[in-house]
């Protein structure tokens, strides 16, 4: 019996060697605060997954995804203002 394994070319690319790039670091450094804000709002709607929401809850939602719209607001300011080379 023939075996059909040593037949096959390498299906999976070689992992990277070395962890993140420094641009791939600067990159989710400039990206932390919508991350941060994104877990935020995460850990406000997880808890209500299994029950009601409260006001309380309402509100810690509310606030929540008005962080997380602000920090896309301030990353795509950021973007845009580095595309332009800052002028307006």
């Amino acid at each position: 019996m023939k075996s059909i394994a040593a037949l096959q070319a390498v299906v999976t690319a070689n992992p990277p060697v070395g962890g993140p790039t420094a641009a791939e670091l600067d990159a989710i450094e400039a990206e932390m605060s919508l991350i941060l804000a994104e877990v935020e709002l995460l850990d406000a709607q997880i808890p209500l997954l299994d029950r009601p929401a409260t006001a309380l809850d309402e509100r810690r939602i509310r606030r929540a995804r008005n962080r997380v719209l602000a920090a896309r607001r301030d990353l795509t300011n950021r973007a845009t203002a580095a595309l332009s080379g800052g002028a307006a």
